[in-house]
């Protein structure tokens, strides 16, 4: 699990992201309408109790529920188009902070080079080094992805200035560290991030929505 500076951190970010998202729907959707079909769904919700023994009422309000929250999802498409973007840009960029964690001293992960489409993996030679880590095995070439793999072990948690030197002139696109997946310290208990976000998001839109005005 990640150390609960991260929990704290992901908390303040998730409650801006749901302030974020209130005002969003605060500008850029139709409150008064929002409102009115909100009514509607709640009358014809009440009807449904009222009008128990008489089936024809039931079918009636079952059809209306069914038009109005049609309304409702469709009044609901603008704000949730601005905030679509930007939104999963911020999930992107959480991950790569929150979804992995360093690793262990002596633990292993897997170090992936890209090569160029133009170099045969066949041809090549490929060795890896860096700081703060022992390679373990030979390279293990995948021709069809044009990428090359070994095992290291950490004697850091985070690898530095890792170098792929090949025989021939070769193009190497990238050189990654496979980070074993983080979770959350929530209480001692291990949750994934965006369980987290997700939860603490919507608990700010709900708590603040009255203080700012806003219909959801």
């Amino acid at each position: 699990m990640l150390p609960a500076g991260y929990t704290w951190s992901l908390t303040a970010i998730s409650a801006a992201a749901g302030v974020a998202m209130l005002l969003a729907f605060k500008h850029f959707s139709d409150q008064v309408r929002i409102e009115r079909v909100k009514r509607q769904v709640r009358a014809h919700l009440y009807a449904l109790r009222l009008y128990s023994d008489e089936p024809a009422m039931i079918f009636r309000a079952q059809r209306q529920l069914l038009v109005w929250n049609a309304r409702y999802l469709a009044l609901m498409l603008r704000p949730t188009a601005v905030i679509i973007v930007p939104t999963v840009l911020l999930l992107w960029q959480l991950d790569s902070v929150y979804g992995v964690r360093p690793l262990a001293i002596g633990e292993r992960a897997v170090v992936t080079a890209r090569f160029a489409d133009s170099n045969d993996l066949q041809n090549l030679s490929p060795v890896l080094s860096g700081n703060g880590m022992v390679v373990e095995t030979p390279p293990v070439r995948i021709p069809g992805e044009h990428r090359a793999c070994w095992r290291i072990r950490a004697l850091q948690p985070r690898p530095t200035n890792l170098t792929v030197r090949t025989n021939p002139t070769a193009h190497v696109r990238s050189v990654a560290v496979v980070y074993p997946p983080a979770s959350i310290n929530l209480f001692g208990w291990g949750l994934h991030w965006l369980w987290w976000f997700f939860i603490f998001s919507v608990v700010t839109m709900l708590l603040l929505r009255g203080r700012l005005g806003v219909s959801l």
